[in-house]
């Protein structure tokens, strides 16, 4: 039945994107590019939490991965050989630049694994912990390299514009102008949850996994090996993580900025909890999220309509501090009605100590 749990999540979610669309036109983009970093950090979060690791140090890894992916795309641009085609020289120090995003994320995930597993240190403190010292480091790093080096920068990913007449298409066409009207990462994002969600839910993987975070006792009498398998799921995870911090810098923006990743990893971890440790039911919860926050934004970018002109008489006098907030106020407020309605895997947080060594 857990596989099912996102299905009324998404039913909300639909219903309140689906008025937005009617009122300001081409918001869909936005409402997913706002939600990418949080979904994907969600995918992070499920991974960990579905095999009995409570991982809080998103936060961290997504902003250490932002800074590493911004920093590897600007300085590799000048020692990456020419190609032929101009779109592999534009694209090429991006791709360098994901991979550092990525591969930073993983080292602090083996890290959070190591001292949450083989440690068996607190593993609230120690995601603590990541968020302190990526803060406190990428600062630092900013002020010691970005900034003597105002002309590091590897610029964006290019979105993929749908052509008229595939946005024209009713209801399809809003749902491929949301997905496809974006960068690679983005793109990618619908991909990653339902290849997660089959997995999780269809696969000999997926049920190890669930067995390891639910009963990890009994997973281990039938021959898994709970400790590799938390190890593996807790560095796959850091992989979204990475992305959501490519994204970050190299995909939403072309800089990086102190502090940039503003909570992002701390909703993402309310949107596993109201999706109820579902792929699924996260992206769900990260649209749910960001859609009234792109309001705001959507005023203020898109050409003037007579709908959007309405929309922005009524929403006149509204600081662009309030839209920034709406995602965190939407968060409080969904959390207050769900948390005690959902159940976690019974065994998440709880250090794992093989038998033989018990006894």
């Amino acid at each position: 039945m857990d596989v099912l749990y996102g299905i009324p999540i998404i039913g909300l979610i639909f219903q309140l994107i689906a008025y937005l669309i009617q009122t300001v036109p081409n918001i869909a983009p936005i409402i997913l590019a706002l939600a990418t970093p949080i979904a994907l950090g969600a995918l992070c979060g499920i991974m960990n939490e579905r095999s009995g690791v409570v991982n809080i140090g998103i936060e961290g890894m997504m902003l250490a991965a932002a800074f590493a992916g911004f920093v590897a795309a600007g300085f590799s641009e000048p020692y990456l050989p020419e190609f032929e085609l101009e779109v592999f020289n534009t694209t090429a120090p991006l791709l360098v630049g994901v991979l550092a995003a990525v591969l930073t994320a993983m080292a602090l995930s083996l890290l959070h694994a190591w001292l949450s597993i083989t440690i068996r240190a607190d593993q609230i403190i120690s995601g603590v912990i990541i968020n302190v010292a990526a803060l406190g480091l990428t600062g630092y790093l900013n002020r010691l390299v970005v900034t003597p080096n105002p002309r590091v920068g590897a610029g964006t990913f290019s979105s993929f514009k749908p052509p008229p007449e595939i946005t024209d298409i009713p209801v399809i066409g809003w749902i491929l102008d949301m997905f496809l009207d974006q960068g690679p990462i983005a793109m990618s994002v619908i991909l990653f949850v339902i290849t997660l969600q089959i997995l999780l839910f269809r696969s000999r993987w997926g049920l190890r996994t669930r067995a390891v975070g639910e009963h990890p006792k009994a997973a281990e009498t039938v021959g898994i090996d709970v400790i590799r398998l938390r190890y593996r799921n807790v560095v796959i995870g850091g992989i979204f993580a990475g992305l959501a911090g490519a994204f970050l810098t190299l995909e939403a923006t072309s800089s990086f900025q102190n502090g940039m990743t503003a909570g992002r990893g701390f909703i993402a971890l309310a949107a596993v909890i109201f999706g109820r440790w579902t792929p699924i039911g996260a992206l769900g919860a990260a649209l749910l999220f960001t859609s009234a926050g792109a309001i705001g934004r959507a005023v203020g970018i898109r050409p003037p309509t007579d709908e959007l002109a309405q929309l922005g008489q009524l929403l006149e006098g509204i600081p662009n501090e309030f839209y920034q907030a709406l995602p965190y106020l939407i968060t409080i407020i969904v959390l207050a009605g769900v948390v005690g309605r959902s159940v976690a895997p019974a065994a998440v947080g709880q250090p794992y100590e093989r038998e033989s060594k018990a006894t």
